[in-house]
């Protein structure tokens, strides 16, 4: 055991947020916190961190355990260089390091006779276990590794924190958590500032650190790939699930079917009992038994059942933009600079009706940039931007959340856009917001971060443009408005440009990608998973030309010295009148028949990973369904038997993925080289 909640009751004013909630973490254990906005997951990490306190309960922690935790928002006034602030953030290795040089160098002084020299050898082994396995020899360049993940350049590492805007700051704390390794991490929405690639880097972190961890997130596919426990907020109590987020969705489904049915058995019958009670209540003959079928129906009322709150979904159609002509937007011949930093080149981008568009890249890669060049926020330094017949543009980001004003009530923002509709209208549009009866009358002021970005949104969106140019629209969002937003996004007609580290929402908007990095532009007209394997291909195409290129002779590589180029080789085919000769036609099916017989083996290993795998993940989905169930946990040895096969599956399902993709990338390039 890492961390004990024992029975935290919480209540502020009228409204409690919890009441009797508990759940423990055990080393190594993954956890995400989740629930709605306003469930109180912030308040809960707060009260295990000791920043606020429960009414009642007990948060209870292991001998010696250190915790690191990660707020939502930090910020860093320091002037020294960010690698030197991440090093010093890790106090107990380096208490560690300066403790076992004083033991080593009061062993080394000892004659051995002293009475406290085998309990200071015992301390001084504990201690240099404890700093070698905190990573106390590879400090720095730990710091170097987790500040160039978290997107950091090199270059960066001697500039000053205060240098940083907000997102990097987030970035640095990030970095000062991980290089200390706590026992426990405590991490609320550690991705709302980073960009795909760093989300990316981060699962893999997660997923392989050595401490528990228990994270409050809205990104589903970043809790599917490093959680393997979800600890649920539901009717002021937490209900624990094993598996991932995705699991946690089925088997609280599944749960869900249960309590409704046992819910109106559990009615059926008070209502049955109810019908006696009525008819022979007054009948001294019968007035017992009713009396004794009164108390049962209250056993029963004490008793019922009681069903979470369901999750908000909304179905939200944005009303349709004013059609436009194909062409929406065009950027010809662009550079743009801030000084002497010249972020574009003579770059062109044309955007079509219908375009969705992610841009993806490392920040600092000018993504924001292009997006408000596309906006019309800010202009080029030089070439051309053209919009399209009937194109009006709508652009939301973070700061847009600055411009509500605090003294109106909800309402009164979407009549300051909107005055023309109806207040039923307004309701009805902020309803698929998620703002619902008295919500409407908040204040701004009174607004969390996640509603006053609903809001905003809602604003952009009472009458949208042909255009939305969308940054980071997710932040601060919960799960169920994302869903909302992903699902109106997915079906708006006009032409969407989107920045989001949530690679859910990317995956199901984009229908082109446009990848901006070290100052170029590249276009893929694909979804994200196209773009994904497009790079994927690429990199490793890349790779094998210089493995090549390496180890070729030196007569052949040319003598780049005296300035000789290695001439390009093409594959050129002779042809007579436009069609193949017979030749020709014998060689491709001869290449053919003996490509068939190299991959053979290959294929035959593929369609056996294939059935196996199938079988595997079937069987791991079974189990995650059968360790839901009370029951299993009533019988000790079905449990350990149950959770040792779901262990085995967890190993043996990752690397089965690993050799499909590998045999099936053997197979695609034997097959384009035998066929090129």
């Amino acid at each position: 055991m890492i961390l004990l909640v024992d029975k935290i009751e919480k209540s502020f004013g009228a409204r409690t947020l919890f009441s009797g909630a508990s759940f423990q973490i055990n080393a190594g254990e993954r956890y995400a916190l989740v629930g709605p906005n306003g469930a109180g997951k912030t308040t809960m990490l707060k009260i295990i961190m000791g920043i606020d306190s429960a009414d009642t309960g007990t948060v209870t922690y292991a001998k010696d355990v250190n915790v690191g935790y990660l707020e939502q928002e930090t910020k860093l006034a320091s002037d020294k260089a960010i690698i030197d602030e991440v090093m010093d953030a890790a106090v107990e290795i380096k208490r560690f390091g300066a403790r076992a040089e004083e033991l080593q160098a009061a062993i080394a002084q000892a004659t051995g006779d002293e009475p406290d020299f085998e309990a200071m050898l015992a301390e001084y082994g504990h201690v240099q276990d404890r700093f070698e396995r905190l990573g106390g020899y590879e400090l720095e360049s730990n710091a170097r590794q987790i500040l160039s993940g978290l997107g950091f350049a090199p270059r960066d590492f001697q500039r000053p924190c205060s240098e940083f805007s907000g997102g990097w700051q987030m970035r640095i704390a990030l970095a000062k958590l991980f290089l200390r390794r706590p026992d426990l991490l405590l991490l609320d929405e550690p991705t709302n500032h980073l960009d795909l690639e760093s989300v990316q880097w981060l699962r893999g972190f997660i997923a392989s650190y050595e401490g528990a961890v228990l994270i409050v997130s809205h990104d589903r596919a970043f809790m599917d790939a490093c959680v393997d426990h979800v600890a649920a907020l539901e009717n002021r109590r937490v209900t624990t699930y094993t598996g991932n987020y995705s699991s946690y969705l089925k088997q609280r489904e599944d749960n869900l079917e249960q309590m409704r049915a046992k819910r109106a058995a559990q009615e059926r019958e008070i209502a049955h009992m109810q019908v006696f009670v009525d008819k022979f209540r007054y009948k001294p003959t019968k007035a017992a038994q009713a009396q004794e079928r009164l108390r049962k129906i209250e056993q029963i009322k004490s008793e019922l059942v009681i069903l979470p709150e369901g999750h908000k979904h909304v179905d939200f159609k944005f009303p349709d933009p004013p059609r436009s002509g194909d062409m929406v937007i065009a950027l010809e011949n662009v550079s743009k600079s801030y000084g002497a930093k010249r972020i574009y080149d003579g770059i062109d981008l044309k955007l079509y009706r219908g375009d969705h568009v992610a841009l993806v890249g490392p920040n600092g890669a000018g993504k924001s940039t292009l997006l408000k060049m596309l906006s019309g926020i800010e202009p080029p330094t030089s070439g051309s931007r053209e919009l399209g017949t009937h194109v009006g543009v709508a652009y939301y980001a973070q700061h847009q959340l600055e411009g509500l004003k605090e003294s109106n009530t909800v309402l009164q923002e979407i009549d300051s856009v909107a005055p023309t509709w109806t207040t039923p209208q307004q309701r009805s549009l902020l309803g698929a917001f998620l703002f619902s009866g008295e919500d409407v009358d908040k204040r701004v002021g009174v607004l969390s971060g996640g509603e006053r970005a609903r809001l905003a949104l809602a604003k952009m969106l009472v009458a949208p443009e042909a255009l939305l140019c969308l940054d980071e629209p997710t932040n601060h969002l919960d799960i169920d408005s994302v869903d909302m937003l992903e699902n109106a996004l997915t079906h708006f007609p006009g032409t969407i440009v989107l920045i989001s580290h949530d690679e859910h929402l990317v995956r199901a908007v984009a229908n082109r990608v446009v990848d901006i990095r070290d100052g170029k532009m590249t276009v893929y007209d694909g979804d994200y998973d196209y773009y994904l394997y497009k790079r994927e291909d690429l990199a490793q195409r890349a790779a094998q030309e210089e493995q090549a290129a390496a180890s070729a002779p030196a007569s052949k590589r040319g003598d780049k010295a005296a300035g000789e180029r290695v001439p390009r080789r093409t594959h050129t085919v002779s042809t007579e009148g436009g069609k193949k000769t017979k030749e020709q036609k014998r060689a491709e099916a001869e290449a053919r028949a003996a490509l068939n017989k190299r991959l053979k083996s290959t294929k035959a290993r593929l369609a056996k990973v294939d059935a196996e795998l199938e079988k595997k993940r079937a069987r791991y989905d079974a189990l995650m369904e059968l360790m839901a169930s009370e029951e299993l946990y009533a019988d000790q040895a079905k449990f350990n038997e149950a959770l040792a096969e779901y262990n085995t599956l967890k190993r043996e399902i990752p690397a089965l993925e690993d050799e499909w993709l590998e045999l099936s990338t053997t197979i695609e390039e034997e097959t384009a080289r035998g066929l090129a």
